[in-house]
């Protein structure tokens, strides 16, 4: 039998044995500066200048067997010159720092070309090999290069001692890889499958063996989660992948992904899983700022880092933010990077959208170096990634922060002042020449300053000034780099636009329409993709958003739950548009909702398009309730509500029914998908209106570009987006088997074809009905009951 092989690349083992010192987030990282393409047009266009004996490129492998198992590390030399004068491996790094202050290598740097030489000699069993650090900046072109020659019996020594370091990580990796894979023999489902289960499962197995992409469609209570979780890791356990990524939107979801993880692991699976926590809600400090003159834990963090989390994986499975936190307070490091450092040693990551997908913020030790991974994805709610991946990959700058910040540099660096007026000149031209919103053809001159800008910071930033302005640059040089990479991978699917905001400063901005290319850049780093949401139609509008491979597949799950257990009525004399909105629509809109809390004494939901029509119609309901001295408490949502109000919002949905409760909220917010208020929690919901997106500058974008396509613009801008708050909010309402509820629809336009074609299947056998006869219609549903 062959022997298992634990990988590693070449740059993430020297990064990850090699690292030490401080934690510092003074300097703008060696990864952000290499991270634009343009880094890989300087390698391409060096490589090309070199003589005929350069070989650039040049794909390298080390295998070491051990008496278990073969640790297998790869990567690729940028460059190898081999001839009769000289035996030289070249590793080419671009930056934007001025030359002029880099006096040696950068250490890691330097040692993957030791690996390199090193793999390469042995190869060609040479005495000698001559190591050659290029580094070009990514402006100027300017190249300054370090050169050291090394004996082969050097370069033995010292990868050996490299490899013996990394040798318990990798043993430690093998011995939990036959665990896992013990621990599956006998696994079943936790459950009996309820219906349309089964086929979820089967279908997830079947995508992540195939290496497919599925998109799952399937209402509330049919168990989307494990369904999705069991089967996944089942194929890692017969080697169809090794790593989970549970992907969510919001923290709700993933405590739901917690506990499915913890239900397989009660029943026998040995899986060690991590939730990502955001760096703020980590940080043990009061400012989130991690250098060591601030924070303790950044002081000496990567002298300690590697100890504290060989110790916190040999003691358990499952982390938590606790569990992080008493570990790094024990070894004093960082808990978020620890965290993250933890996540490339477990089976299985529940962490937010972004951890894959945002350029600024994705796990590089998975997906910077273009290295394919057995990484299975799992997005949760993917419904949610539309808005989001449009938001990651648009860039947007602000005139008047070109302005603040000359202001901030001017008594320190006259050349940067200079280069900032120079640039803000620049957006004076194209303020000019803006209305409200302007689509701009091309924004090629600026470009080129913001290199020039981004290149001086760079400089600036190599010489220590005061806090304030040191730190004032450093954010901005982060807004100037977001916008030239994401400049660089502007295609057809983005739109550039000027425009002003509420406080009329002038913007620009990089506006991706479509995020399918970025974001299946990203899956493609995996093995297979589930994409799954309650609320996925029309199903082709989502693919078009999220893939670009043609090979997807999809599920549509009919819901488990009985069909009379949910009253759906659509209000035929009422409408939520801007030009009926006023008193009179807003009272029709307030009888509804009393009608709907005299059916029957319960918990209630109410869902609005904005906070201002939420307060408008509640003064008048509240008016009402008062005139007719009906006994109902009301909860309103507001847009500044911290977590712990958040908190106690859904605790006074009880079970214990002594009083009628409406809670007033708004539709696409917190409450209004990804909770569960089951059983008598929430027996009704009123949705006012459909739900369309305000008009504006990049919905009226959107609405062009797919009309341009020939496409239904209103329907991607405004319809589908809206439907899908819709569904969202009314999914509130029936969460189990056991739950019975009403959902009202308040808006004449759901009676529409192009409403109703997107109702889902277990909304069929909807009721119309008036003002006149929905309270007798939703006494009827509740007197029902009374007689099962």
């Amino acid at each position: 039998m062959e022997k298992e092989r634990i990988k590693i690349s070449v740059r993430n083992l020297v990064e990850f044995i090699l690292r030490s010192g401080n934690l510092d987030n003074r300097r703008t990282s060696a990864a952000d500066r290499e991270a634009m393409q343009k880094g890989s047009r300087i390698h391409r266009k060096i490589q090309k200048q070199m003589k005929a004996s350069y070989k650039a490129e040049v794909p390298l492998k080390w295998e070491e067997e051990y008496s278990d198992f073969i640790i297998e590390i790869e990567g690729r030399a940028d460059g190898i010159i081999d001839d009769e004068e000289e035996c030289v491996i070249d590793e080419i790094k671009g930056v934007y720092r001025d030359l002029y202050f880099l006096e040696e290598p950068v250490p890691v740097h330097k040692a993957q070309a030791m690996c390199y030489a090193y793999f390469y000699a042995s190869q060609k069993k040479l005495s000698k090999m001559e190591v050659q650090m290029t580094y070009c900046h990514l402006e100027t072109e300017e190249i300054k290069r370090f050169r050291e020659e090394f004996s082969f019996s050097y370069l033995k020594k010292w990868f050996e001692d490299l490899l013996s370091e990394y040798y318990k990580w990798a043993n430690f990796q093998y011995q939990k890889r036959i665990e896992r894979r013990q621990s599956m023999e006998s696994l079943e489902f936790p459950y009996p499958y309820r219906k349309g289960q089964k086929e979820l499962v089967s279908g997830v197995y079947h995508t992540m063996r195939t290496e497919k992409q599925l998109f799952i469609q399937a209402p509330t209570g049919i168990g989307k989660t494990m369904a999705a979780i069991f089967p996944a890791a089942r194929a890692v356990g017969e080697g169809y992948g090794d790593k989970i990524f549970y992907l969510t939107a919001k923290t709700i979801t993933r405590t739901v992904a917690e506990e499915a993880f913890h239900i397989l692991k009660e029943k026998g699976l040995s899986y060690k899983t991590i939730s990502i926590t955001a760096k703020e809600k980590l940080c043990l400090c009061e400012e989130t700022d991690c250098n060591p003159e601030k924070c303790p834990y950044a002081e000496g963090h990567f002298d300690r880092v590697n100890a504290a989390v060989f110790e916190i994986l040999n003691e358990k499975d499952t982390y938590l933010r606790e569990d992080l936190l008493k570990q790094a307070e024990k070894h004093r490091v960082c808990p978020y990077e620890m965290c993250l450092d933890i996540s490339s040693w477990v089976d299985a990551v529940i962490c937010d959208y972004n951890y894959v997908f945002d350029p600024n913020v994705y796990l590089r030790r998975f997906f910077s170096d273009g290295v394919k991974g057995d990484y299975l994805f799992l997005i949760d709610e993917a419904h949610n990634l539309v808005e989001r991946g449009r938001k990651m990959y648009s860039a947007v700058l602000c005139k008047e922060d070109f302005l603040e910040t000359a202001k901030i540099v001017k008594e320190h660096s006259a050349k940067l002042y200079k280069i900032l007026k120079k640039c803000n000149r620049l957006m004076l031209e194209y303020k000019r020449e803006c209305d409200e919103c302007t689509v701009m053809e091309n924004i090629a001159g600026l470009s080129l300053q913001l290199l020039n800008l981004l290149g001086e910071m760079e400089n600036f930033l190599e010489k220590e000034h005061e806090e304030k302005v040191q730190k004032a640059v450093l954010e901005f040089s982060f807004s100037v780099r977001h916008f030239l990479n994401m400049y660089d991978i502007a295609d057809e699917n983005y739109v550039i636009y000027s425009h002003y905001d509420e406080e009329q400063r002038f913007l620009i901005t990089l506006y991706c329409v479509n995020p399918k290319k970025n974001l299946q850049e990203c899956l493609n780093k995996g093995r297979g993709t589930v994409f799954f949401s309650g609320t996925f139609l029309p199903l082709p509008y989502y693919r078009s958003l999220f893939s670009e491979r043609r090979d997807d597949y999809a599920i549509c799950a009919s819901s488990p739950f009985l069909r009379e257990n949910l009253k759906l009525l659509v209000a035929c004399d009422v409408s939520s548009k801007y030009t009926r909105r006023g008193f009179s629509e807003y009272e029709k809109m307030a009888e509804y909702i009393y009608e709907m809390a005299v059916g029957k004494q319960g918990n209630y939901m109410v869902f609005f398009p904005s906070y201002r029509m939420l307060e408008d119609i509640y003064e008048i309901f509240r008016n009402k309730t008062e005139e007719r001295k009906f006994e109902v408490s009301c909860i309103l949502q507001n847009s500044n509500m911290t977590e712990r109000e958040r908190e106690e919002f859904l605790e006074a949905f009880q079970n214990n029914i002594t009083r009628t409760l409406i809670g007033f909220c708004v539709m696409g917010g917190i409450f209004s998908e990804g909770i569960d208020l089951t059983g008598e929690r929430l027996i009704g919901a009123a949705i006012v209106g459909t739900g369309l997106p305000q008009v504006g500058c990049e919905r009226e974008i959107l609405k062009n570009y797919y009309d341009e396509k020939e496409q239904n613009g209103f329907a991607y801008a405004y319809r589908y987006p809206g439907m899908n708050k819709v569904l969202q909010a009314a999914g509130r309402v029936i969460r189990t088997k056991e739950d019975r509820g009403v959902v009202l629809l308040l808006d004449e336009r759901f009676l529409q074809r192009e409403y109703l074609e997107l109702f889902p299947q277990e909304w069929q056998g909807y009721d119309r009905c008036t003002i006149r006869s929905a309270g007798q219609k939703i006494k009827d549903f509740w007197n029902e009951e009374s007689k099962q």
